[in-house]
């Protein structure tokens, strides 16, 4: 993350689901009062986080609203974004930039707002199709 300002970097499959949400649409108005861009949140989960990731990272799912319903969330002040508690940390942003490179899709992203930030815990890491186990 970048401190001045506050930037993200998000990497997409090109081709995914995901990667639609932050295609330029002319009828989309913000998704909020005064900001300019899509916004959206960003929620780094925890280790014992594997269930919701897995939600997620279907094909085919439900709303993102379903898939939180058994698990704590709110809904972000600025983004108005679901964000699921319990997590190392969550963030607000909006998209200040689209780059296409290659299979992917970069979103460049400005932090507006941080939801929480937990005291402890370790992260949920997948790499090379497997969860690591945390230490």
């Amino acid at each position: 993350m970048s401190v001045d300002p506050p930037l993200v970097l998000i990497s997409l499959m090109a081709e995914s689901y995901l990667s639609e949400l932050f295609l330029p649409r002319g009828d989309d108005p913000p998704a909020a009062e005064g900001i300019p861009g899509r916004a959206f949140a960003v929620t780094m989960l925890g280790a014992g986080q594997r269930m919701v990731a897995g939600r997620f990272a279907a094909e085919g799912r439900p709303s993102a609203r379903l898939m939180l319903d058994d698990v704590p969330h709110h809904r972000g002040p600025i983004s108005g974004a679901l964000i699921p508690g319990e997590g190392l940390a969550a963030i607000e942003c909006i998209t200040e930039q689209r780059v296409p490179a290659g299979d992917h899709l970069l979103i460049v992203a400005r932090v507006i707002a941080v939801a929480y930030v937990s005291d402890a815990g370790s992260p949920l890491i997948r790499f090379q199709g497997r969860y690591l186990l945390s230490t």
